[in-house]
């Protein structure tokens, strides 16, 4: 896929993400994260897709109602995505089109990749930590609490901006366990602003 020449303008990869939310909400879909990386020609813009909330609404009615689903083994329906391969294909035709129509991304040739966001998905948004808790989640902080970094346990559950991570679900490998709550942490349980947090992703559980 190629921009089109004509008017120049600057990368904005919130302006993709914008453009992105809309192409999908016509689908029922929802943008869980958009990446773009690479340089000359091996640029790719990278989508992560899942049902919006109401399409996940009937797939746990489903579920609950006995119906067998096409999903791995053990995996709760809550972490299901619901895309399907004919899904990504038709949100990325459309996508592509209004990329190109906006040169959105001036500056030549680049892949778009179109995809669920798998079990290990990224969290972002304060409504991503809610529906999640009680999942297995790994964080990467951009400072070290306790004298590190990352950190891998249950999402205990998130309010007021503060992420909460029990420690206890899972052995941290030479790491401090401190009830020191300036160190944000008590009783096993960890406590992040989310502004603090770098990175977090699920930690598949099968």
């Amino acid at each position: 896929m190629a921009a089109k020449p004509g008017r120049v303008m600057a990368f904005e990869i919130g302006e993709v993400r914008r453009i992105a939310e809309r192409v999908a909400a016509s689908h029922h879909l929802e943008v869980v994260d958009v990446e773009f990386g690479g340089g000359g020609k091996s640029r790719a813009l990278r989508v992560y897709l899942e049902k919006d909330a109401a399409e996940r609404a009937k797939l746990k009615q489903r579920a609950a109602a006995g119906e067998e689903l096409d999903v791995p083994k053990g995996v709760p329906v809550e972490l299901l995505s619901g895309v399907t391969h004919e899904d990504c294909a038709a949100f990325a035709n459309d996508f592509g089109t209004v990329l190109d129509v906006e040169n959105a991304i001036p500056g030549g040739e680049y892949t778009l990749e179109v995809s669920s966001p798998g079990l290990e998905r990224k969290l972002s948004r304060a409504e991503e930590f809610e529906r999640f808790t009680g999942s297995l989640l790994k964080v990467k902080l951009f400072a070290a609490v306790n004298n590190s970094k990352v950190w891998t346990g249950r999402l205990a559950g998130f309010a007021d901006g503060v992420v909460r991570i029990d420690l206890s679900a899972v052995k941290q490998k030479g790491k401090k366990k401190s009830g020191n709550k300036d160190q944000g942490s008590a009783n096993n349980v960890l406590e992040i602003p989310l502004r603090d947090v770098e990175k977090a992703n699920l930690v598949a559980e099968i």
